[in-house]
């Protein structure tokens, strides 16, 4: 990792945590995520599973962890199992974890080989009435290549037939909704490397460059600061590709007298930031433009000011609709008696805000929870309205990461520039 070591009582805290969670007579496996190949004999740069990490903060392939809260000897209640290594394997792929480096970094104990594991778990699980695997279980998500723990889950169900296997996800994500000090400031210093970067956007940005060159720059910010780079792909769409809600191809050239739209945030020790600015190539928004960004930014404070304790994401994202109703209706794009007349299935305001006002994020950047999830103190989340009008070509959305307190929230994002004219104030300076 290219950012400091988090402490292994951080760790050591979750697995307790998610321990005390399962039924009596219960053992548990996690398992790291798989080296993704990307062609010919090469891999996808690793990045180890969110909630693996979050137990151990390993972040080695081809591990496991295994909890067994009721074991009879206090070695075998939580097992860590690593990669034995070879001087063949490091010389071509560098240095790997030896158990006493594993054991500093998650403060696991009882650090074994995985050559090992069907030796050292077969007793533990005889020994267990239920085995909780971590199958993936997101909403709006279902990739074809199956996680390690998916396919594991079936291994043990042939081998184990007659045991009770339970979820282990819910249990999950019920624990990482809420961040503990540790994790708001690893989010609020990747919030930091992402303002760098649109800084220095700003100062990159006019007619005739290229969607590309402004990611380049973004890029090479986050890996010059520290960061292990985007914690997502980076939407850079100038013009009509604005309208575009996950346009990722930024291969095409920045227009005069057009906006961009950046939508990108670092990911520092695998917390992610996630930020959206919509800019005038050419330094000034023009009169249509800053009415609409204006309006943007209205619905973006209405919206800021209504994430609180007590109410959901979608609760509020009904309010934000209705004020933007009003919004469209002021900016012309249909009138009060359109409203009431329309009979389709959409709401007239759903053709030009699609989206959701907010998602849940840390360590995945659409992080653990849903839209119905009751929203509590230490909840990290996004506010992000939007305005899409493919007939202008013209796409704004505006988004900073906010943290929800006992007292209200806390914008994680309010030093960064969001008003037009500061933009525009520093496009000018920055071009000079």
């Amino acid at each position: 990792m290219r950012s400091p070591s988090i402490d292994s009582d951080f760790f050591h805290l979750n697995r307790k945590r998610l321990a005390e969670k399962l039924n009596s007579g219960s053992i548990a496996f996690i398992y790291a995520n798989y080296q993704m190949p990307r062609n010919g004999d090469q891999y996808y740069p690793y990045r180890q599973n969110s909630d693996f990490f979050y137990l151990t903060g390993i972040e080695q392939e081809k591990s496991v962890l295994m909890l067994a809260p009721d074991a009879k000897k206090n070695e075998l209640k939580e097992i860590l199992f690593i990669l034995s290594s070879n001087k063949a394997m490091e010389t071509w792929e560098g240095h790997k974890l030896n158990p006493e480096e594993a054991s500093n970094i998650s403060g696991i104990k009882n650090i074994k080989y995985i050559s090992d594991f069907d030796l050292v778990t077969h007793p533990q699980i005889i020994e267990s009435e239920y085995i909780y695997f971590n199958v993936p279980e997101l909403p709006k998500f279902d990739p074809e290549i199956k996680s390690r723990d998916q396919i594991h889950l079936k291994c043990f169900q042939d081998k184990y037939p007659l045991h009770k296997f339970e979820r282990l996800s819910p249990l999950l994500q019920e624990l990482r909704l809420i961040k503990s000090a540790v994790e708001i400031d690893l989010i609020k210093k990747s919030v930091a490397l992402t303002k760098n970067a649109f800084l220095q956007t700003l100062k990159v940005i006019k007619p005739g460059i290229k969607e590309y060159e402004i990611e380049a720059t973004i890029g090479y910010e986050f890996i010059n600061q520290g960061a292990a780079g985007h914690a997502y792909a980076p939407i850079v769409a100038s013009g009509k590709n604005a309208c575009i809600l996950h346009y990722t191809k930024n291969n095409c050239i920045c227009k005069d007298n057009d906006l961009v739209l950046m939508d990108f945030g670092a990911e520092y020790a695998n917390y992610s930031a996630d930020l959206s600015r919509t800019v005038p190539v050419n330094g000034k928004y023009s009169k249509r433009q800053k009415e609409l960004y204006e309006a943007t930014l209205r619905i973006f404070r209405f919206a800021r000011q209504c994430i609180k304790a007590g109410t959901t994401i979608n609760k509020y994202h009904e309010e934000v609709c209705k004020m933007w109703e009003q919004e469209h209706i002021k900016l012309g794009l249909y009138r009060s008696s359109d409203v009431k007349k329309h009979s389709g299935e959409n709401p007239l305001w759903y053709k030009y805000f699609m989206h959701g006002t907010s998602h849940f994020m840390g360590l995945d950047v659409h992080d653990s929870g849903t839209r119905d999830t009751e929203l509590k103190p230490g909840m990290v989340l996004t506010c992000e309205p939007g305005i899409y009008i493919e007939e202008e070509g013209i796409g704004i959305r505006i988004e900073n990461d906010i943290l929800i307190t006992d007292t209200g929230n806390i914008d994680l994002m309010d030093d960064i520039p969001i008003e037009a004219e500061e933009i525009e104030d520093l496009m000018t300076e920055y071009s000079k």
